[in-house]
Protein backbone atom coordinates (compact mmCIF):
# COMPACT_ATOMS: atom_id res chain seq x y z
CA UNK A 1 0.00 0.00 0.00
CA UNK A 2 2.89 2.35 0.81
CA UNK A 3 4.39 1.59 -2.59
CA UNK A 4 1.07 2.49 -4.24
CA UNK A 5 0.91 5.89 -2.54
CA UNK A 6 4.55 6.52 -3.40
CA UNK A 7 3.76 5.94 -7.09
CA UNK A 8 0.77 8.29 -6.90
CA UNK A 9 2.98 10.90 -5.25
CA UNK A 10 5.64 10.41 -7.93
CA UNK A 11 3.05 10.86 -10.73
CA UNK A 12 1.87 14.21 -9.43
CA UNK A 13 5.38 15.29 -8.46
CA UNK A 14 6.68 14.82 -12.00
CA UNK A 15 5.80 17.96 -14.00
CA UNK A 16 5.49 16.19 -17.36
CA UNK A 17 3.20 13.41 -16.09
CA UNK A 18 1.11 15.89 -14.12
CA UNK A 19 0.69 18.06 -17.21
CA UNK A 20 -0.43 15.08 -19.32
CA UNK A 21 -2.99 13.94 -16.73
CA UNK A 22 -4.53 17.39 -16.35
CA UNK A 23 -4.61 17.76 -20.14
CA UNK A 24 -6.60 14.50 -20.40
CA UNK A 25 -9.03 15.65 -17.70
CA UNK A 26 -9.54 18.96 -19.52
CA UNK A 27 -10.30 17.24 -22.85
CA UNK A 28 -12.70 14.81 -21.17
CA UNK A 29 -14.47 17.74 -19.48
CA UNK A 30 -14.94 19.38 -22.91
CA UNK A 31 -16.36 16.09 -24.21
CA UNK A 32 -18.85 15.84 -21.32
CA UNK A 33 -20.00 19.43 -21.89
CA UNK A 34 -20.70 18.60 -25.53
CA UNK A 35 -22.61 15.46 -24.48
CA UNK A 36 -25.30 17.53 -22.71
CA UNK A 37 -25.87 20.13 -25.47
CA UNK A 38 -28.93 18.89 -27.45
CA UNK A 39 -29.62 19.56 -31.11
CA UNK A 40 -32.73 21.67 -31.97
CA UNK A 41 -36.24 20.17 -32.02
CA UNK A 42 -35.85 17.34 -29.47
CA UNK A 43 -38.87 16.06 -27.49
CA UNK A 44 -37.19 14.91 -24.23
CA UNK A 45 -40.21 12.90 -22.98
CA UNK A 46 -40.49 10.78 -26.12
CA UNK A 47 -36.72 10.44 -26.29
CA UNK A 48 -36.54 9.02 -22.76
CA UNK A 49 -39.40 6.59 -23.47
CA UNK A 50 -37.76 5.43 -26.70
CA UNK A 51 -34.31 4.91 -25.14
CA UNK A 52 -35.69 3.02 -22.13
CA UNK A 53 -37.73 0.70 -24.36
CA UNK A 54 -35.04 -0.08 -26.93
CA UNK A 55 -32.20 -2.24 -25.61
CA UNK A 56 -30.16 -1.93 -28.80
CA UNK A 57 -30.06 1.87 -28.74
CA UNK A 58 -29.28 1.66 -25.05
CA UNK A 59 -26.22 -0.40 -25.94
CA UNK A 60 -25.34 1.99 -28.76
CA UNK A 61 -25.59 4.82 -26.25
CA UNK A 62 -22.63 3.28 -24.41
CA UNK A 63 -20.31 3.93 -27.37
CA UNK A 64 -21.51 7.52 -27.69
CA UNK A 65 -20.60 8.15 -24.05
CA UNK A 66 -24.24 8.81 -23.11
CA UNK A 67 -24.53 11.57 -25.74
CA UNK A 68 -27.15 9.65 -27.73
CA UNK A 69 -29.58 9.63 -24.79
CA UNK A 70 -29.53 13.46 -24.89
CA UNK A 71 -29.44 13.74 -28.71
CA UNK A 72 -26.50 16.05 -28.17
CA UNK A 73 -24.28 17.66 -30.77
CA UNK A 74 -21.81 14.77 -30.28
CA UNK A 75 -24.51 12.08 -30.35
CA UNK A 76 -22.61 9.94 -32.87
CA UNK A 77 -19.65 9.69 -30.50
CA UNK A 78 -16.49 8.20 -31.96
CA UNK A 79 -18.47 5.51 -33.81
CA UNK A 80 -17.88 6.91 -37.33
CA UNK A 81 -14.11 7.11 -36.75
CA UNK A 82 -14.01 3.54 -35.41
CA UNK A 83 -16.07 2.34 -38.39
CA UNK A 84 -13.72 4.17 -40.77
CA UNK A 85 -10.71 2.52 -39.10
CA UNK A 86 -12.33 -0.91 -39.43
CA UNK A 87 -13.11 -0.33 -43.13
CA UNK A 88 -9.54 0.76 -43.77
CA UNK A 89 -8.25 -2.37 -42.05
CA UNK A 90 -10.50 -4.51 -44.24
CA UNK A 91 -9.35 -2.71 -47.39
CA UNK A 92 -5.78 -3.80 -46.67
CA UNK A 93 -6.87 -7.31 -47.70
CA UNK A 94 -8.04 -6.04 -51.09
CA UNK A 95 -5.37 -3.45 -51.90
CA UNK A 96 -1.72 -4.47 -51.42
CA UNK A 97 -0.62 -0.82 -51.46
CA UNK A 98 -2.64 -0.10 -48.32
CA UNK A 99 -1.26 -3.21 -46.63
CA UNK A 100 2.28 -2.14 -47.51
CA UNK A 101 1.58 1.36 -46.20
CA UNK A 102 0.21 0.07 -42.88
CA UNK A 103 2.64 -2.79 -42.14
CA UNK A 104 5.91 -2.06 -43.94
CA UNK A 105 6.43 1.70 -44.19
CA UNK A 106 6.86 2.30 -40.48
CA UNK A 107 5.56 5.33 -38.62
CA UNK A 108 5.20 7.55 -41.72
CA UNK A 109 3.10 4.89 -43.44
CA UNK A 110 0.81 4.56 -40.43
CA UNK A 111 0.35 8.33 -40.33
CA UNK A 112 -0.77 8.32 -43.97
CA UNK A 113 -3.06 5.36 -43.25
CA UNK A 114 -4.62 7.14 -40.24
CA UNK A 115 -5.08 10.29 -42.33
CA UNK A 116 -7.12 8.30 -44.86
CA UNK A 117 -9.22 6.98 -41.96
CA UNK A 118 -9.92 10.55 -40.85
CA UNK A 119 -11.02 11.56 -44.36
CA UNK A 120 -13.35 8.54 -44.51
CA UNK A 121 -14.86 9.47 -41.15
CA UNK A 122 -16.57 12.59 -42.57
CA UNK A 123 -18.86 10.91 -45.16
CA UNK A 124 -19.56 8.03 -42.77
CA UNK A 125 -20.60 10.47 -40.04
CA UNK A 126 -22.86 12.33 -42.50
CA UNK A 127 -24.62 9.14 -43.67
CA UNK A 128 -24.94 7.71 -40.16
CA UNK A 129 -26.22 11.02 -38.78
CA UNK A 130 -28.79 11.37 -41.57
CA UNK A 131 -30.10 7.81 -41.09
CA UNK A 132 -30.24 8.08 -37.30
CA UNK A 133 -32.03 11.45 -37.32
CA UNK A 134 -34.51 10.20 -39.94
CA UNK A 135 -35.28 7.18 -37.75
CA UNK A 136 -35.79 9.35 -34.65
CA UNK A 137 -38.00 11.76 -36.60
CA UNK A 138 -40.28 8.87 -37.61
CA UNK A 139 -40.56 7.98 -33.92
CA UNK A 140 -41.81 11.51 -33.18
CA UNK A 141 -38.75 12.41 -31.11
CA UNK A 142 -37.85 15.20 -33.54
CA UNK A 143 -40.79 17.27 -34.73
CA UNK A 144 -41.60 20.52 -36.51
CA UNK A 145 -38.43 20.50 -38.59
CA UNK A 146 -38.11 22.01 -42.04
CA UNK A 147 -35.77 20.65 -44.73
CA UNK A 148 -33.24 23.32 -43.76
CA UNK A 149 -33.48 22.32 -40.08
CA UNK A 150 -32.84 18.67 -40.98
CA UNK A 151 -29.79 19.59 -43.02
CA UNK A 152 -28.46 21.79 -40.19
CA UNK A 153 -28.90 18.96 -37.67
CA UNK A 154 -27.03 16.50 -39.90
CA UNK A 155 -24.18 18.98 -40.35
CA UNK A 156 -24.09 19.61 -36.58
CA UNK A 157 -23.82 15.93 -35.61
CA UNK A 158 -21.26 15.32 -38.40
CA UNK A 159 -19.15 18.20 -37.08
CA UNK A 160 -19.57 16.81 -33.56
CA UNK A 161 -18.20 13.42 -34.64
CA UNK A 162 -15.21 15.05 -36.34
CA UNK A 163 -14.65 17.23 -33.25
CA UNK A 164 -14.55 14.15 -30.98
CA UNK A 165 -12.16 12.45 -33.39
CA UNK A 166 -9.87 15.48 -33.10
CA UNK A 167 -10.10 15.46 -29.30
CA UNK A 168 -9.21 11.78 -29.24
CA UNK A 169 -6.19 12.41 -31.46
CA UNK A 170 -5.07 15.21 -29.12
CA UNK A 171 -5.19 12.85 -26.13
CA UNK A 172 -3.20 10.19 -28.01
CA UNK A 173 -0.58 12.76 -29.05
CA UNK A 174 -0.21 14.87 -25.90
CA UNK A 175 -1.66 12.67 -23.16
CA UNK A 176 -1.35 9.07 -21.99
CA UNK A 177 -2.95 6.05 -23.65
CA UNK A 178 -5.39 5.80 -26.54
CA UNK A 179 -7.58 8.91 -26.79
CA UNK A 180 -10.57 7.23 -28.48
CA UNK A 181 -10.71 4.47 -25.85
CA UNK A 182 -10.40 7.00 -23.02
CA UNK A 183 -13.35 9.01 -24.36
CA UNK A 184 -15.56 5.90 -24.53
CA UNK A 185 -14.35 5.04 -21.02
CA UNK A 186 -15.29 8.51 -19.75
CA UNK A 187 -18.79 8.19 -21.20
CA UNK A 188 -19.32 4.81 -19.51
CA UNK A 189 -18.05 6.02 -16.13
CA UNK A 190 -20.23 9.15 -16.39
CA UNK A 191 -23.33 6.92 -16.52
CA UNK A 192 -22.49 5.01 -13.32
CA UNK A 193 -24.03 7.58 -10.89
CA UNK A 194 -27.33 7.40 -12.81
CA UNK A 195 -27.35 3.59 -12.57
CA UNK A 196 -26.66 3.74 -8.81
CA UNK A 197 -29.44 6.28 -8.38
CA UNK A 198 -31.96 4.08 -10.24
CA UNK A 199 -30.92 1.09 -8.13
CA UNK A 200 -31.35 2.98 -4.85
CA UNK A 201 -34.76 4.36 -5.89
CA UNK A 202 -36.09 0.87 -6.61
CA UNK A 203 -34.32 -0.78 -3.64
CA UNK A 204 -36.37 -3.39 -1.78
CA UNK A 205 -35.10 -5.25 1.29
CA UNK A 206 -36.81 -8.46 0.12
CA UNK A 207 -34.49 -8.45 -2.90
CA UNK A 208 -31.31 -8.05 -0.83
CA UNK A 209 -30.07 -11.62 -1.63
CA UNK A 210 -30.38 -10.82 -5.35
CA UNK A 211 -28.31 -7.66 -4.93
CA UNK A 212 -25.64 -9.56 -2.99
CA UNK A 213 -25.61 -12.30 -5.62
CA UNK A 214 -25.23 -9.63 -8.27
CA UNK A 215 -22.14 -8.23 -6.53
CA UNK A 216 -20.58 -11.71 -6.32
CA UNK A 217 -21.28 -12.40 -10.01
CA UNK A 218 -19.93 -8.96 -10.95
CA UNK A 219 -16.69 -9.67 -9.06
CA UNK A 220 -16.10 -12.96 -10.90
CA UNK A 221 -16.99 -11.41 -14.25
CA UNK A 222 -14.47 -8.59 -13.72
CA UNK A 223 -11.84 -11.15 -12.70
CA UNK A 224 -12.61 -13.18 -15.85
CA UNK A 225 -12.36 -10.09 -18.05
CA UNK A 226 -8.95 -9.26 -16.55
CA UNK A 227 -7.67 -12.83 -17.03
CA UNK A 228 -8.80 -13.08 -20.66
CA UNK A 229 -7.65 -9.55 -21.52
CA UNK A 230 -4.17 -10.20 -20.11
CA UNK A 231 -4.02 -13.85 -21.24
CA UNK A 232 -1.19 -14.77 -23.63
CA UNK A 233 0.17 -17.90 -25.28
CA UNK A 234 3.97 -17.54 -25.45
CA UNK A 235 5.75 -19.24 -28.38
CA UNK A 236 9.47 -19.86 -27.66
CA UNK A 237 11.87 -18.14 -30.07
CA UNK A 238 15.60 -18.86 -30.37
CA UNK A 239 18.26 -16.88 -32.25
CA UNK A 240 21.02 -18.67 -34.15
CA UNK A 241 24.62 -18.02 -33.11
CA UNK A 242 26.68 -15.89 -35.46
CA UNK A 243 30.47 -15.57 -35.30
CA UNK A 244 32.01 -12.35 -36.54
CA UNK A 245 35.73 -12.11 -35.95
CA UNK A 246 36.38 -13.15 -32.38
CA UNK A 247 32.85 -12.36 -31.17
CA UNK A 248 29.76 -14.55 -30.97
CA UNK A 249 26.37 -12.93 -31.57
CA UNK A 250 22.92 -14.39 -30.96
CA UNK A 251 22.25 -17.67 -29.22
CA UNK A 252 19.64 -16.07 -26.96
CA UNK A 253 16.08 -17.21 -26.37
CA UNK A 254 12.87 -15.22 -26.01
CA UNK A 255 9.20 -15.74 -26.81
CA UNK A 256 6.50 -14.45 -29.14
CA UNK A 257 3.34 -13.54 -27.12
CA UNK A 258 0.01 -14.33 -28.80
CA UNK A 259 -2.89 -12.71 -26.99
CA UNK A 260 -6.05 -14.72 -26.32
CA UNK A 261 -8.18 -11.69 -27.11
CA UNK A 262 -6.24 -10.47 -30.13
CA UNK A 263 -9.10 -8.37 -31.56
CA UNK A 264 -10.10 -6.38 -28.45
CA UNK A 265 -13.63 -4.92 -28.59
CA UNK A 266 -13.53 -4.26 -32.36
CA UNK A 267 -15.67 -7.34 -33.26
CA UNK A 268 -18.40 -6.16 -30.87
CA UNK A 269 -18.41 -2.69 -32.41
CA UNK A 270 -18.49 -4.16 -35.92
CA UNK A 271 -21.38 -6.49 -34.98
CA UNK A 272 -23.30 -3.52 -33.56
CA UNK A 273 -22.88 -1.68 -36.85
CA UNK A 274 -24.27 -4.66 -38.76
CA UNK A 275 -27.22 -4.97 -36.36
CA UNK A 276 -27.94 -1.25 -36.54
CA UNK A 277 -28.24 -1.11 -40.34
CA UNK A 278 -31.36 -3.33 -40.85
CA UNK A 279 -33.16 -1.68 -37.92
CA UNK A 280 -32.55 1.77 -39.37
CA UNK A 281 -33.57 0.54 -42.82
CA UNK A 282 -36.86 -0.97 -41.64
CA UNK A 283 -37.72 2.18 -39.69
CA UNK A 284 -37.02 4.43 -42.69
CA UNK A 285 -39.05 2.23 -45.08
CA UNK A 286 -41.99 1.70 -42.71
CA UNK A 287 -44.05 4.34 -44.57
CA UNK A 288 -44.31 2.24 -47.74
CA UNK A 289 -47.89 0.97 -48.10
CA UNK A 290 -47.20 -2.24 -50.07
CA UNK A 291 -48.69 -5.20 -48.06
CA UNK A 292 -45.98 -7.67 -49.15
CA UNK A 293 -43.23 -5.23 -48.29
CA UNK A 294 -44.85 -4.48 -44.94
CA UNK A 295 -45.02 -8.19 -44.08
CA UNK A 296 -41.28 -8.48 -44.77
CA UNK A 297 -40.57 -5.47 -42.57
CA UNK A 298 -42.76 -6.92 -39.80
CA UNK A 299 -40.78 -10.16 -40.01
CA UNK A 300 -37.53 -8.21 -39.53
CA UNK A 301 -39.02 -6.32 -36.57
CA UNK A 302 -40.31 -9.53 -34.96
CA UNK A 303 -36.85 -11.07 -35.31
CA UNK A 304 -35.05 -8.15 -33.68
CA UNK A 305 -37.69 -7.82 -30.95
CA UNK A 306 -37.27 -11.48 -29.95
CA UNK A 307 -34.56 -11.40 -27.26
CA UNK A 308 -33.43 -15.01 -27.82
CA UNK A 309 -33.00 -14.78 -31.59
CA UNK A 310 -31.44 -11.35 -31.20
CA UNK A 311 -28.92 -12.61 -28.63
CA UNK A 312 -28.06 -15.69 -30.72
CA UNK A 313 -27.53 -13.61 -33.89
CA UNK A 314 -25.46 -11.09 -31.95
CA UNK A 315 -23.28 -13.88 -30.48
CA UNK A 316 -22.69 -15.47 -33.91
CA UNK A 317 -21.74 -12.11 -35.47
CA UNK A 318 -19.24 -11.32 -32.69
CA UNK A 319 -17.78 -14.84 -32.94
CA UNK A 320 -17.26 -14.63 -36.72
CA UNK A 321 -15.92 -11.06 -36.67
CA UNK A 322 -13.37 -12.02 -34.00
CA UNK A 323 -11.81 -14.56 -36.36
CA UNK A 324 -12.15 -12.20 -39.31
CA UNK A 325 -10.51 -9.20 -37.62
CA UNK A 326 -7.73 -11.36 -36.16
CA UNK A 327 -6.97 -12.67 -39.67
CA UNK A 328 -6.86 -9.09 -40.98
CA UNK A 329 -4.57 -7.63 -38.32
CA UNK A 330 -2.26 -10.58 -37.60
CA UNK A 331 -0.36 -12.12 -40.52
CA UNK A 332 1.55 -15.35 -39.65
CA UNK A 333 3.34 -15.21 -43.03
CA UNK A 334 4.79 -11.77 -42.24
CA UNK A 335 5.81 -12.90 -38.74
CA UNK A 336 7.54 -15.95 -40.20
CA UNK A 337 9.46 -13.84 -42.75
CA UNK A 338 10.57 -11.35 -40.07
CA UNK A 339 11.81 -14.17 -37.83
CA UNK A 340 13.74 -15.74 -40.71
CA UNK A 341 15.34 -12.41 -41.68
CA UNK A 342 16.53 -11.81 -38.12
CA UNK A 343 17.99 -15.30 -37.79
CA UNK A 344 15.32 -16.48 -35.34
CA UNK A 345 13.39 -19.75 -35.33
CA UNK A 346 10.91 -21.74 -33.27
CA UNK A 347 12.65 -24.79 -31.74
CA UNK A 348 11.56 -27.96 -33.56
CA UNK A 349 9.90 -26.03 -36.42
CA UNK A 350 11.59 -25.36 -39.76
CA UNK A 351 11.80 -21.69 -40.86
CA UNK A 352 9.58 -20.36 -43.61
CA UNK A 353 6.17 -21.80 -44.40
CA UNK A 354 6.17 -24.48 -41.61
CA UNK A 355 6.69 -21.68 -39.06
CA UNK A 356 3.77 -19.68 -40.52
CA UNK A 357 1.53 -22.78 -40.42
CA UNK A 358 2.54 -23.51 -36.81
CA UNK A 359 1.78 -19.94 -35.68
CA UNK A 360 -1.52 -19.95 -37.62
CA UNK A 361 -2.55 -23.25 -35.97
CA UNK A 362 -1.92 -21.93 -32.46
CA UNK A 363 -3.60 -18.61 -33.28
CA UNK A 364 -6.73 -20.40 -34.52
CA UNK A 365 -6.98 -22.39 -31.28
CA UNK A 366 -6.56 -19.50 -28.86
CA UNK A 367 -8.81 -17.24 -30.95
CA UNK A 368 -11.60 -19.78 -30.36
CA UNK A 369 -11.40 -19.00 -26.64
CA UNK A 370 -11.28 -15.25 -27.32
CA UNK A 371 -14.22 -15.41 -29.76
CA UNK A 372 -16.44 -17.34 -27.33
CA UNK A 373 -15.45 -14.96 -24.55
CA UNK A 374 -16.31 -11.86 -26.60
CA UNK A 375 -19.62 -13.37 -27.68
CA UNK A 376 -20.60 -14.15 -24.09
CA UNK A 377 -19.56 -10.68 -22.96
CA UNK A 378 -21.69 -9.14 -25.74
CA UNK A 379 -24.88 -11.01 -24.79
CA UNK A 380 -24.23 -10.77 -21.03
CA UNK A 381 -26.54 -7.73 -20.50
CA UNK A 382 -29.43 -9.58 -22.15
CA UNK A 383 -28.87 -12.63 -19.96
CA UNK A 384 -28.66 -10.63 -16.73
CA UNK A 385 -31.82 -8.74 -17.61
CA UNK A 386 -33.66 -12.03 -18.27
CA UNK A 387 -32.46 -13.57 -14.98
CA UNK A 388 -32.97 -10.61 -12.63
CA UNK A 389 -35.76 -8.80 -14.46
CA UNK A 390 -34.13 -5.53 -13.46
CA UNK A 391 -32.68 -3.10 -15.96
CA UNK A 392 -30.67 -1.30 -13.28
CA UNK A 393 -28.81 -4.51 -12.36
CA UNK A 394 -27.77 -5.31 -15.90
CA UNK A 395 -24.02 -5.86 -16.14
CA UNK A 396 -22.99 -4.13 -19.32
CA UNK A 397 -20.55 -6.73 -20.61
CA UNK A 398 -19.25 -4.61 -23.47
CA UNK A 399 -18.94 -1.56 -21.24
CA UNK A 400 -17.18 -3.68 -18.61
CA UNK A 401 -14.73 -5.02 -21.17
CA UNK A 402 -13.92 -1.51 -22.39
CA UNK A 403 -13.47 -0.16 -18.86
CA UNK A 404 -11.15 -2.98 -17.78
CA UNK A 405 -9.13 -2.85 -21.02
CA UNK A 406 -8.69 0.93 -20.85
CA UNK A 407 -7.72 0.86 -17.16
CA UNK A 408 -5.14 -1.89 -17.72
CA UNK A 409 -3.70 -0.14 -20.79
CA UNK A 410 -3.54 3.24 -19.03
CA UNK A 411 -1.80 1.71 -16.01
CA UNK A 412 0.80 0.14 -18.32
CA UNK A 413 1.34 3.46 -20.08
CA UNK A 414 1.81 5.29 -16.78
CA UNK A 415 4.22 2.62 -15.51
CA UNK A 416 6.31 2.86 -18.67
CA UNK A 417 6.44 6.65 -18.27
CA UNK A 418 7.51 6.25 -14.65
CA UNK A 419 10.23 3.74 -15.53
CA UNK A 420 11.56 6.11 -18.18
CA UNK A 421 11.61 9.03 -15.72
CA UNK A 422 13.35 6.94 -13.03
CA UNK A 423 15.92 5.72 -15.56
CA UNK A 424 16.69 9.29 -16.58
Amino acid sequence: MDNFFQKIKFIFKDASLRKKIFFILFILAVFRIGAVLPIPGVDPVRLQAFMSGNQFFGLLNVFSGGALSNLSVVMLGVGPYITASIIMQLLTMMFPRLKEMYQEEGESGRQKFNQLSRYLTIPLAFVQGFALLALLERQGILSGLTLFDRLVNVIIVTAGAVFLMWLGELISEHGIGNGISLMIFAGIVAGIPNVIQQTLIGFDMSQLPMYLGFLVVAFFIIAGVVVITEGQRPIPISYAKRIRGNRVYGGTSTYLPLRVNQAGVIPIIFALSILLFPQMLTSMLSGIGNPTFQSILNGFNDFFNNPWFYALFYFVLVFLFTYFYTAVTFDPEAISKNLQKSGAFIPGIRPGRPTAEFISKILTRITLVGAIFLGLIAVLPLGMRAITGMVSLTIGGTALLIVVSVVLDTIKQIKSQMVMREYE
